[in-house]
């Protein structure tokens, strides 16, 4: 009987593990399925950029797994039982179940809410497709002199308000920061920051948090109202609640406690990647829930998964970070270069150079995605016949 591997999600984690995982894997041993909800990849970089009215192609999942061997299920996962090994699903076929010998859980995350009331009636975001497609129709029938108003001074608040601006000049558009916007980055880069913010005319409300969310704008901790027609939320991020109600061991966050190898601490048979994973990295600090997480995560589960089938020792990814990289509209961004304590250092890239580079970087990771089994070898690994005495190596 073959090895059933099921990945969970077929977002920048889990589409990228699941062809990595047919690229290694001999299909005469193993059997790989994708569950995903909706039938495109989605490119959650690209979210504000579709939400601002821009004309955006998302590539078909089935597309892209096409004679790779690995299987598409479409549909919602509903839960997970661990200790029968199944995970249910709903979809236009209606429920099922799928059973598994490893499963990637890589579902990644939805906007967090924080428990502010208003923002699931009242606000938008852009933290997944429907909604984003949502608040681009919303924005569309805004005309000349409408407001926006983003909550929200992370990477994807100050994305989401220079893409608006710059997309719609028509707007006043605004960001309400509970701190003080562009904190975390060197003097020059927030120099830089504020003056694309201060060109596209965004207003900024600096030691701003918000307590509620109307039909018409926000209110303030400090009782004062901030009008708007649109409230985009973009304070933070939260995990599939899915996890949590497994059984699995997960922090407060929800998200699911992994060893450095991204296998569960509570079940050995499951892995993590993305933002469902809570993982440590090189610097002693959980990895934030961003791309590049994803990234580093879903490398090290599918690694770890592949020497552990095949009786090999398990291979040990870098998570480190290197900076953080802002897109400020489509001719600027910000690069900013982190140390190992992911503080700022001083120097920085802005303007149309980094944009270039930003730009290069959603077209590599899209490709990447589109194509899953590029180079794959003509001799792919057979799965050992023992178990293997686990091992763990650094890779060179």
């Amino acid at each position: 009987m073959k090895h059933r591997i099921v990945v969970l999600g077929a977002g920048y984690a889990g589409a990228f593990a699941a062809g990595n995982l047919a690229r290694r894997l001999s299909p005469a041993d193993t059997e790989i399925t994708v569950v995903n909800a909706v039938p495109e990849f989605v490119e959650r970089m690209r979210l504000h950029q579709l939400a601002s009215g821009q004309d955006l192609a998302f590539r078909k999942l089935a597309d892209v797994f096409a004679g790779t061997g690995v299987r598409l299920r479409l549909a919602r996962v509903t839960g997970i039982d661990p200790e029968r090994r199944t995970v249910a699903v709903t979809g236009e076929d209606g429920d099922g179940e799928l059973a598994y010998d490893t499963l990637l859980y890589a579902l990644g995350s939805s906007v967090a809410q924080h428990g502010v009331p208003g923002v699931s009636e009242y606000a938008f975001d852009v933290a997944g497709w429907s909604s984003a497609r949502r608040l681009r129709e919303r924005l569309a029938g805004l005309g000349e002199g409408g407001t926006v108003l983003i909550v929200g001074e992370g990477l994807t608040g100050i994305e989401t308000a220079t893409e608006f601006a710059e997309s719609r000049p028509d707007l006043s558009v605004a960001l309400a920061a509970r701190g003080e916007l562009g904190a975390w980055l060197s003097p020059k880069a927030r120099r830089h920051l504020f003056q694309a913010f201060d060109r596209l005319g965004i207003t900024v409300h600096e030691h701003t948090g918000i307590e509620a969310v109307g039909p018409t704008g926000a209110i303030t901790a400090d009782g004062r109202s901030i009008p708007a027609d649109v409230t985009v939320w973009s304070a933070g991020f939260a995990v599939h609640p899915v996890a949590a109600a497994s059984g699995l061991e997960v922090t407060e966050t929800g998200q699911i406690v992994v060893d450095r190898t991204m296998r569960s601490l509570s079940h050995p048979d499951v892995y993590a990647a993305g933002d469902s994973a809570y993982a440590i990295g090189e610097n002693g600090r959980p990895l934030p829930m961003s791309c590049a997480s994803a990234g580093y995560t879903n490398m090290q589960a599918t690694a770890a998964i592949i020497a552990r089938l095949t009786g090999r020792k398990v291979p040990i990814i870098g998570l480190k970070y290197h900076g953080n990289h802002i897109s400020l509209g489509r001719q600027d961004a910000i690069f900013q270069m982190v140390d190992g304590d992911v503080r700022s250092k001083s120097w920085y890239l802005g303007g149309r150079t980094a944009a270039r580079l930003k730009s290069g970087i959603l077209t590599g990771s899209g490709w990447s995605i589109a194509h899953p089994t590029f180079g794959m070898p003509k001799r792919r690994r057979r799965l050992a016949t023992a178990p293997h005495q686990d091992g763990v190596r650094t890779a060179a």
